[in-house]
């Protein structure tokens, strides 16, 4: 490497490097694998839109998102913990009413989605931005289905008051296949894996003053939670996913815990 360059690119390039030749030489890599290989990342480059990112499915389905999550959100207990953002996130969804309906299609099981944005101690986070979006009842983004489903279909930006309480009515989420008609899925039928994620309902909570929360709520009896393909489950994200008989057929509270941002550990 030359000299004045950045210290930090320094430290992970030679690092990279080092692993890499290391990989290498541990499992005696062959010439046709390494053309293998090129060839796989190539096909995963090209099949990535602006609506579809390959790679982020790759370093999901290898277990890599949740490593770098891990590495850079440590947080206390009573903490709410991240997981995978995914790569169907929507920036500028609209931002709802208390209590409106994400559901555009009318499709699925309603379900509200209740709970309270909370600091270490307890207290209510006024002007803290909720923002939600889960797969439809067939288990897809409305992304992957522009010609079928409603624009922002189960999406939308709650904006919180000084009880700190969001409130909205979804779905109950179902359990869905990543995409695995490209090099990803592939992949994963070459190792013997399935492409399922749990059902899971997405939030990014934002709030001035506070590190931003990426992650999901679990429905709790569903049958990949062990398996989750991109390893995203934690135990503490498993949320209550009530039967009840009223305006909607299921109510799962959720409280977020959020942690100040000069906060580290």
């Amino acid at each position: 490497m030359g000299e004045n360059i950045n210290p930090r690119l320094a430290e992970v390039m030679s690092a990279l490097v080092r692993h890499l030749h290391g990989f290498a030489k541990e499992v005696q890599l062959t010439q046709d694998e390494w053309d293998l290989a090129i060839a796989f990342l190539t096909r995963t480059g090209q099949i990535c839109s602006e609506e579809r990112q390959e790679f982020i499915l790759l370093s999901d389905t290898l277990g890599f998102s949740m490593l770098v999550d891990a590495i850079n959100n440590r947080r206390p207990s009573g903490a709410t913990e991240n997981t995978v953002f995914g790569p169907f996130h929507v920036d500028g969804a609209p931002v709802r009413q208390m209590g409106d309906c994400i559901s555009l299609d009318g499709k699925g099981d309603s379900c509200l989605f209740e709970g309270r944005v909370l600091d270490l101690h307890g207290e209510p986070i006024e002007n803290a931005c909720v923002d939600v979006w889960s797969d439809n009842s067939e288990g897809f983004y409305d992304v992957q289905q522009p010609d079928i489903q409603p624009k922002w279909n189960n999406r939308g930006r709650f904006v919180t008051g000084t009880d700190g309480v969001y409130r909205f009515i979804g779905i109950k989420p179902v359990s869905y296949p990543i995409p695995d008609d490209g090099p990803v899925g592939q992949m994963l039928g070459h190792l013997g894996r399935h492409p399922y994620r749990p059902a899971h309902m997405h939030f990014l909570v934002t709030a001035p003053g506070f590190k931003k929360i990426v992650t999901h709520t679990f429905v709790g009896d569903d049958p990949y939670l062990a398996s989750d393909t991109v390893f995203g489950v934690k135990e503490t994200l498993i949320a209550p996913f009530e039967h009840v008989r009223g305006e909607t057929e299921w109510r799962s509270p959720f409280d977020f815990v959020m942690v100040p941002e000069e906060r580290s550990s």
